[in-house]
């Protein structure tokens, strides 16, 4: 052998040897892959056991249950509403003056007749003396034309007198009497006017903030007035009741039936206040189709105030011994509407079309389709079919080893017994099932 063929010989061995590595890693690699996959298989399928061994049967469905019960479920129809004073006044001065005195302070609750303010006296008290005395003079000018006249009859009666002259007399006594009414007038107007420099309040209610202070001087055509009152107790709230729920509310209404109002805050949770249904009005609002309604509240506590929106509920009527049953467990369909029946013996539902009726937030009346004292399905509904077995959520777990093995194999009895030897013995290493 040659010194060049030795390199060349090297080489070729040394690339067999590489080769025979290649082949042997190749081939422990697909020993290991068509090995284990089985293995992985049988992990993602539990290896026969468990819940979901068995030959892939499906465990049974975890529902809970209700039962249906009588029940007096009010009929309330719901609106929005907003609180209306019952009566507001703007106070304006009756005559012009410099207000002298304010006697209110701003948001305090007033009595009808109370004295809110003050116009200075001064000048209707002037003019009160001024009519006063044009009324006593012309009172006595008219008394001394009544004695003359009654002298002139006189003397008429003896011929002593021509009977022009009394009539002129007479005459005189009835200008003079027109005179002292006109006088008398007048004072009155001076004295109401006088009056009316003191303001008072024309009725009961809260006083809002004044938009004058002492020393303005205030007239009639005073825009804002001196003050704003709102009569709070009572207090009203309108609403809107749709014009299919018209003739029902006119109807009660017209039996004499009291139907209670309650105003609820901006959440629902809070009542704050309960009246009674005061009147609709006359037509139908044409673009919401829907009529006002108005309804009173005494408002003792104060919580209802002017232009707040609240909530309202009308309870128009209430139905006795009503089968209902949680909204949850009524369900919807193309064809109607329909409830699982829990069959308790069998473990089993059935779906059984029904009829619903009124309903509150949480309980809904049946009028068809049911009978009080049977159950029904309320939770994992979604899961159910027609016969479907259950599991209610007070049942005991079910034994080690259940649904597995060969065909037939029996569970564990209600009671937690334990599944029979032979199944023990074919799964002694079996932990016990979890409880749902």
């Amino acid at each position: 052998m040659t010194p060049r063929t030795r390199p060349a010989r090297r080489t070729l061995i040394i690339g067999t040897l590489v080769a025979l590595l290649a082949l042997v890693a190749l081939g422990g690699l697909a020993w290991y892959l068509t090995h284990r996959e089985p293995a992985a298989g049988a992990a993602r399928t539990g290896g026969g056991g468990g819940p979901g061994g068995g030959g892939g049967g499906r465990p049974n469905t975890t529902v809970g249950v209700a039962t249906v019960e009588p029940l007096d479920l009010p009929v309330i129809l719901d609106a929005l509403g907003t609180v209306q004073a019952a009566a507001t006044v703007t106070v304006r001065p009756q005559v012009g003056g410099v207000l002298q005195k304010i006697l209110f302070r701003e948001g305090e609750m007033v009595k009808a007749g109370q004295l809110l303010a003050l116009i200075d006296p001064r000048q209707f008290e002037m003019a009160l003396m001024q009519t006063t005395g044009q009324r006593l003079r012309d009172e006595a000018q008219l008394a001394s034309a009544k004695v003359t006249l009654q002298r002139y009859q006189t003397l008429l009666a003896q011929d002593s007198i021509a009977r022009q002259d009394v009539d002129t007399q007479a005459a005189l006594v009835k200008q003079l009497e027109g005179t002292v009414v006109s006088d008398r007038a007048n004072e009155g107007t001076a004295r109401l006017n006088l009056g009316y420099s003191k303001i008072v309040a024309p009725i009961s209610g809260r006083v809002g903030l004044r938009v004058v202070d002492v020393g303005n001087v205030v007239s009639a055509s005073d825009a804002n007035g001196v003050a704003v009152i709102t009569q709070v107790t009572p207090i009203d709230v309108q609403f809107t009741v749709p014009q299919d729920q018209v003739a029902e509310v006119m109807a009660r209404a017209a039996e004499g039936a009291a139907l209670p109002v309650t105003a609820l805050d901006r959440t629902r949770t809070t009542a704050l206040g309960t009246g009674r249904f005061l009147t609709l009005d006359n037509q139908i609002d044409l673009q919401t189709g829907t009529v006002r309604a108005k309804a009173r509240f005494a408002n003792d506590k104060l919580a209802l105030f002017p232009n707040q929106f609240v909530n309202v509920q009308l309870l128009l009527r209430t139905i006795k011994g009503a089968a209902a049953v949680p909204v949850a467990a009524l369900r919807h369909s193309d064809k109607g509407d329909y409830v699982y029946v829990v069959n308790t013996a069998e473990r089993t539902v059935a779906l059984r079309p029904v009829t619903r009726g009124q309903g509150t937030i949480e309980r809904i009346e049946i009028t068809k389709g049911l009978q009080v004292g049977e159950k029904v399905v309320t939770e994992g509904a979604d899961r159910l079919s027609d016969g479907a077995k259950i599991t209610l959520a007070g049942d005991k777990p079910m034994a080690p080893g259940a649904g597995k093995g060969r065909r037939g194999a029996r569970p564990a009895a209600a009671d937690g017994t334990p599944a029979p030897e032979g199944e023990r013995r074919r799964r002694p290493q079996a932990a016990t099932a979890p409880a749902q």
